[in-house]
């Protein structure tokens, strides 16, 4: 069963590969950086966009402080402290790339919008795996996960912000994978 697997994962990767070359890109709209709040506020374009981050970077840096401070989650295994590191390392970098995404939103700016929020996204997979799956497998695929996400940002920005395929599809398996090893039976 499992040289099966392996093999159904490899055929699975192949005609993703392949659909990844032969479909047209899908453009990143530029309505998408229309945002509610255009005023300025002690000088600050876009303020309430911008100043609505802050709390990420507060909540990031509480959670590892009390992740690294006697234990306060109570976190019983190795893997869980390394994954939730991750994960407020990606909440607090959120409240500093997002800011700065909506100071001036472009498609350049967007990378340091959507870096951090991978980051926190991946660690939460990773999290997932160590808690519901196995705590080997899951410290394992903490770097895998977090540098295919970063990959995917990277791969987006270098195809001149028109390929939001593959950032939208990574994200996509992140939420099946918490939903097939969460409570949640899908078959």
């Amino acid at each position: 069963m499992r040289k099966r697997s392996v093999y159904a994962w490899l055929v699975a990767l192949f005609c993703f590969l392949v659909l990844m070359i032969v479909t047209p890109s899908i453009p990143q709209s530029q309505q998408y950086h229309h945002f509610a709040d255009h005023r300025r506020f002690f000088g600050i374009p876009n303020a309430l966009n911008v100043i609505s981050n802050f709390p990420f970077l507060v909540i990031g840096l509480i959670g590892l402080i009390l992740c690294h401070h006697g234990n306060y989650f109570q976190l019983s295994l190795q893997g869980e402290l390394w994954g939730w590191t991750c994960f407020y390392v990606g909440v607090a970098a959120v409240g500093v790339g997002s800011s700065y995404y909506h100071l001036k939103p472009d498609d350049a700016t967007l990378v340091w919008d959507r870096l951090p929020m991978t980051v926190a996204f991946t660690s939460i997979v990773a999290i997932f795996i160590i808690e519901r799956v196995d705590e080997r497998k899951g410290m394992i695929s903490i770097i895998p996960l977090v540098l295919v996400g970063i990959i995917s940002i990277l791969y987006w920005r270098q195809a001149y912000y028109s390929l939001v395929i593959l950032f939208t599809i990574f994200h996509f398996l992140s939420l099946y994978c918490y939903l097939k090893f969460s409570d949640c039976n899908i078959k």
